[in-house]
């Protein structure tokens, strides 16, 4: 199984100590780290690429392909999202898998846009701001979060993110057009 967008490699290690055989394929050399640290940790045999999902490179075909937590809403333009679906294509086998899953336009609307989020938890806590614009269909979040260190000691860590929400239709359309 192939993941896109793996992250930390959470989900890519969990499928792996439950059996499966994995690929975790990630953009940032910073997630890619984590995630590289914790595959040592826990002796897993996991292969993890730096590559973009828009032209990602396998050595052979995989039986399923995951892409989850909205990764593909990164992906800002719909021919580069024709383009995702056609390399999954590419690298699935005949009759591989290919799940994902993708904010919707009626989430960004009425429950992200214009919107901001807070959480406390015990390590950490964020705040989480939501601009939407909905002629564009791009949502925009920044996101402030304070990890606890020593004592009640907190470091602060900014993150902007920029998110593109597809109609059903187009999504359908890409995966058509992509030959899926």
């Amino acid at each position: 199984i192939a993941e896109l967008a793996c992250g930390t490699g959470n989900v890519t290690a969990g499928l792996k100590a439950a059996g499966y055989d994995m690929i975790g394929i990630d953009n940032s050399y910073d997630m890619l780290d984590v995630a590289m640290e914790k595959k040592y940790a826990s002796g897993n045999d996991i292969l993890y690429l730096c590559q973009d999902m828009r032209e990602f490179e396998l050595y052979g075909t995989v039986r399923a392909i995951i892409s989850r937590c909205d990764s593909l809403n990164y992906i800002k333009n719909l021919s580069e999202l024709k383009e995702v679906f056609a390399w999954v294509n590419n690298y699935l086998d005949p009759k591989g898998l290919f799940i994902f899953d993708m904010n919707t336009v009626y989430k960004y609307q009425n429950i992200l846009g214009d919107n901001t989020f807070a959480e406390v938890r015990d390590q950490a806590s964020f705040i989480w701001e939501n601009t939407y614009d909905s002629e564009k269909r791009i949502n925009e979040y920044d996101l402030n979060i304070f990890i606890k260190f020593e004592g009640d000691n907190y470091k602060r860590f900014e993150e902007r993110h920029v998110q593109k929400a597809y109609t059903f239709e187009e999504i359908v359309s890409a995966i058509y057009e992509s030959n899926m």
